[in-house]
């Protein structure tokens, strides 16, 4: 909850509780913007923790990676759900409310059993929404990022990333949607182009996890890593704004111009700071004169009167 932008409600709840409380708290994961929040609320606190603290997803799930191109994910998902057996169970995560809800109503049009759970529905709809997923009324539930935390449904047997989340975290949250209490799970995740700057850590996710990493996702990798380091060698060189002369950048710009001054030479500068202050004290006269004239106007004006 911290970690998702509720920190002034729960500020707000702790302030109306007495100072010598007992706290506890209980995080899946540990990343550093948490254990930094959490030191606001817990005083020389004692940790207990199962495994390792470094981020790592459940083992008793099979992930699964496919590279995809963003008009494809709709095919890829439709087909998913139609291969399905009828005792299985799926949560599809998206990235927006919309997306959220033109995938359910796609579904609905087709005659699947679906709904849907996002933050712009009222609270009885997503209580509805749930209470519907947990009896099997609808075996498909389609989600944000809402659900991909403290949602605890034992028979979800897939988890189907339609859109990659937008830190790794998030990602070891919704895995961690299925494959609970013993039992095993599967997750799928579709993977774009636009996504490359998460190929590294989610490549770290599977090996930790024993799971296989696509050839396409290293690839793509080392592709965001080789740009990374071709932008910073830009950015040295001055080129990493745009601008100027062809890109240049700024600090290609001051250097062109300290060049450009020191060649010119002394006498030349010389006589270039005599003309700047023949222009300012032109433009100085200037003012001075039509101020005369003004006032001189105004006189007659008065006189006129």
């Amino acid at each position: 909850m911290l970690d998702m932008g509720f920190e002034p409600q729960i500020m707000k709840i702790l302030l109306d509780i007495r100072p010598d409380r007992q706290t506890v708290m209980t995080s899946a994961t540990w990343p550093t913007g948490v254990r930094r929040l959490a030191k606001s609320y817990l005083k020389n606190p004692m940790m207990v923790y199962v495994g390792t603290l470094d981020l790592a997803a459940v083992n008793t799930v099979h992930q699964t990676v496919l590279i995809v191109h963003e008009e494809e994910k709709k095919s890829y998902l439709f087909d998913f759900i139609r291969n399905m057996l009828p005792e299985e169970k799926v949560l599809i995560f998206v990235g927006k409310k919309i997306v959220c809800d033109d995938l359910a109503s796609d579904m609905c049009l087709q005659g699947m059993a679906v709904q849907s759970l996002h933050g712009d529905r009222e609270q009885c709809d997503r209580e509805e929404a749930l209470r519907d997923f947990k009896n099997s009324r609808v075996r498909i539930l389609v989600a944000t990022d809402l659900a991909s935390r403290g949602l605890d449904v034992h028979d979800i047997t897939h988890v189907f990333n339609y859109d990659f989340p937008r830190n790794i975290e998030e990602y070891v949250h919704r895995v961690g949607r299925t494959g609970r209490a013993g039992r095993s799970g599967a997750s799928i995740t579709l993977v774009t182009r636009e996504n490359w700057r998460m190929a590294a850590e989610l490549i770290l996710i599977l090996e930790r996890a024993g799971q296989g990493v696509p050839e396409e996702l290293v690839i793509m990798a080392e592709r965001f890593a080789k740009n990374k380091r071709d932008k910073e060698m830009d950015n040295l060189r001055g080129g990493g704004r745009g601008g100027g002369r062809g890109g240049e950048g700024r600090m290609g710009r001051r250097r062109r111009r300290w060049w450009w001054w020191r060649r010119m030479g002394r006498k030349k500068r010389r006589r270039r700071g005599r003309r700047r202050r023949r222009r300012r004290m032109g433009r100085r006269k200037r003012r001075r004169r039509m101020g005369k004239e003004r006032r001189w106007r105004e006189k007659r004006q008065r006189s006129r009167l």
